[in-house]
């Protein structure tokens, strides 16, 4: 499942940058869902970091903040 998530997420971010880009290239301005849905990829990045980097800290304190397994 987390695969698929993944998947979805990497084909999202590529469409963002080629189209960011290309309208760079072309100097053109984006569109406002083109930078809003930016914005919201840039703070779930945030967000999963920010989590990810928690849960090692409390890991290695001793006391897991999330029960992951892989």
């Amino acid at each position: 499942m987390v695969g698929a998530a993944v998947f979805i997420y990497g084909l999202l971010v590529s469409f963002i940058f080629s189209g960011a880009s290309r309208n760079a290239k072309l100097r053109r301005p984006n569109p406002p869902v083109l930078t809003y849905v930016g914005y919201v990829m840039c703070g779930i990045t945030a967000g999963a970091s920010l989590i990810l980097s928690a849960h090692v800290v409390s890991l290695s304190l001793g006391a897991p903040l999330l029960n992951l397994t892989i």
